[in-house]
């Protein structure tokens, strides 16, 4: 019986192909004439409120799509023909050559002993990973043990800002929407002192690395310099509150949501009339630094500048330009002059002052939304924080990618790095603040109940190194700050 070969049988089926295809072309052809007149027929015989020749055209293009269609169908159904046929034969071919070939068949089943290797090694190394993984979720959950200490409770709406004085006495000062800045006796809770020299929103609080002296900026435009005299009163005994495991179940209850008028202190002494006034930008000043030294101070704005001032002359020495978008935040290095700002433009700039003849900028883009704050650790880093749920942090030398890349569940504002134990603190929108180490490994979580924690969004966080009984501070949009003492276990500080 003659065997048809694969050359004519594959002309064979061309042929046939073109063959329907023309068929198909033919009989399309011939009841267009028909769909016409069925067109004029349905044209004339209903109501419509269009004009006939719209009517017309618009039918004459539903039947070009209908055609167009058709010939796709057509097309995919000897697709669908010819993709059985490949398989039938490939099935066919596959029978005759593990019957025939030997040598194939030892191949076959060499790479199928090969393949099953493989898969055992993915699977014993998932399952290591694995075990990794949940190791050290479990370990996460005893790293560190949180106190809430006290509650700073006097401003009449939210705190943006709060800062630690670097010499003595150590106070703490917070910056609020309510137009004030007050500072705080950090043993007793009591308010020391009220600055009520701005008329718009005080956005951030400074100190002076060696004077008693502050800066606040604020969204009347301007950034004040002022004098300070404070006088710490008799240290209370804290209350006896029961140390808790930073972990992951406590309750997130909302049942003191509703908040009250809160009475500010009375009897709080109070500063009008700022030492010096920087005028310059033509937008809210959101965040404001002293340089090393403390003589020059730099401020950023919503005006897409930072500013760089003499604060004894008051003068504008340098205005730092190339942002796209509104700044949100300004930190110096706390040895060398170096600027770091961020952006609503997602990047970061770094400004290098320790050249008075170069003032040399480099830009950042690690950030796919706004980047909320970028501040400097001691040593040669920088960490980001941003609205896309991402800190990273930094090389100085080699800028080009993160060394360490910390993903979360919300939106991280002004975070802050322990000097002395090296503890990156991350406030978030969804009122929590974690702790990670700088490696990107987490330690803890402030606990956050219907009793402590707070109950807005967390706005700031700040270390003090220097005290023992709060080494850590947040504030929110629910008028409070909080101080916390973090205890973290001695392995974790030399690891």
């Amino acid at each position: 019986m003659p065997v048809e070969s694969g050359s004519s049988a594959a002309a064979r089926q061309a042929k046939q192909k073109r063959k329907s295809h023309s068929l198909s072309i033919r009989r399309t052809n011939s009841t267009e004439q028909d769909r016409s007149g069925l067109q004029r027929d349905m044209l004339e015989g209903q109501d419509s409120k269009l004009p006939l020749s719209l009517r017309s055209n618009l039918l004459d293009l539903f039947s070009q799509i209908e055609r167009e269609f058709e010939n796709l169908y057509i097309e995919n159904l000897e697709l669908r023909r010819e993709i059985e046929t490949l398989n039938d034969r490939l099935a066919a071919e596959g029978q005759t050559i593990e019957g025939a070939d030997l040598a194939k068949g030892a191949l076959k089943t060499k790479a199928s002993h090969s393949t099953s290797q493989l898969s055992q090694k993915l699977k014993t190394t998932y399952k290591a990973s694995t075990s990794k993984i949940v190791s050290s979720f479990k370990a996460t959950t005893s790293r560190a043990v949180c106190q809430l200490v006290r509650e700073y409770v006097g401003h009449r709406d939210g705190i943006w800002d709060l800062s630690v004085t670097r010499t003595q006495p150590v106070v703490l000062g917070t910056a609020s929407a309510d137009h004030t800045a007050m500072l705080w006796s950090i043993e007793t809770g009591k308010c020391l002192l009220k600055y009520l020299g701005h008329q718009g929103s005080v956005n951030s609080i400074k100190f002076h690395p060696t004077e008693q002296m502050a800066l606040t900026a604020s969204g009347d435009q301007t950034a004040h310099v002022w004098r300070y005299m404070v006088q710490l009163p008799t240290p209370q005994p804290v209350a006896d509150i029961t140390q808790t495991p930073c972990e992951d179940d406590v309750d997130f209850s909302d049942k003191d949501e509703a908040d009250g008028e809160v009475e500010g202190p009375n009897d709080c002494p109070s500063i009008r009339v700022a030492t010096t006034t920087l005028r310059s930008h033509q937008g809210v000043v959101i965040a404001a630094d002293w340089l090393v030294g403390g003589k020059q101070v730099v401020t950023a704005s919503w005006d897409r500048a930072a500013n760089l001032y003499d604060v004894e002359t008051s003068e504008l020495v340098h205005s730092l330009t190339g942002h796209d978008q509104e700044l949100t935040h300004c930190c110096t290095h706390p040895t060398q002059r170096l600027v770091v700002t961020s952006s609503r433009d997602t990047t970061f700039r770094l400004w290098d002052f320790r050249d008075p003849s170069i003032h040399s900028v480099n830009v950042f883009q690690g950030h796919t939304d706004t980047v909320t704050s970028a501040v400097f650790t001691v040593g040669d880093n920088v960490v980001s924080g941003s609205d896309d749920r991402t800190v990273k942090v930094w090389d100085l030398k080699n800028m080009r990618s993160p060394i360490a890349t910390i993903r979360t569940d919300s939106a991280v504002n002004r975070i802050s790095v322990s000097v002395n134990q090296k503890i990156i603190a991350l406030p978030h929108d969804n009122r929590q603040v974690r702790l990670f180490d700088m490696s990107g490994v987490r330690l803890a979580r402030l606990p956050r109940s219907n009793r402590q924690g707070h109950r807005r969004m967390v706005c700031c966080s700040a270390w003090c190194e220097d005290n023992t009984t709060c080494n850590l501070f947040s504030c929110g949009f629910d008028r409070q700050a909080i101080g916390w003492n973090i205890n973290i276990p001695a392995l974790l500080q030399e690891k």
